[in-house]
């Protein structure tokens, strides 16, 4: 097992973090049971969308920031060893959107390690701009 593989795997490491490219973690945990999710996020309606499509969100989903938070803090309806979610093409997404967004992802995974399940938000940030801490350290 890999070490990025081994951290992903690890419930008490969940958060939210950036990579430089999204092949690294696709590699490391494919083949694992972990659910994997790629989210373009170009726009908050976009991103709602797409959450509610990849994670197979319920019809009640209201598309806004209380509705995913409430979403991704339940999952019983995708069940799975953990949960990362690899979030492309956010460069766009307005800088309030991108905070909001930072805190609900937090939340959940924070809320996931609680009970024992990993759950990572990994933004693909090629440029380094997003202030969040680096998933792996590249060799």
């Amino acid at each position: 097992m890999s070490k990025l593989l081994e951290r992903l795997m690890d419930p008490v490491r969940s958060g939210v973090y950036r990579v430089g490219r999204a092949d690294e973690v696709l590699d490391a945990a494919g083949g694992s049971t972990l659910s994997i999710s790629r989210i373009p996020a170009p726009a908050k309606a976009a991103l709602l969308r797409a959450m509610a499509k990849q994670l197979a969100f319920p019809d009640w989903f209201g598309e806004n920031w209380d509705a995913l938070e409430d979403c991704l803090t339940d999952l019983s309806w995708h069940e799975a060893a953990g949960y990362v979610l690899l979030l492309e093409e956010f460069q766009t997404l307005g800088s309030e959107d991108l905070a909001i967004l930072t805190d609900v992802l937090g939340s959940a995974a924070a809320f996931w390690a609680g009970q024992g399940k990993p759950f990572f938000a990994v933004f693909v940030d090629p440029a380094r701009t997003l202030k969040l801490p680096d998933l792996f350290r590249q060799a």
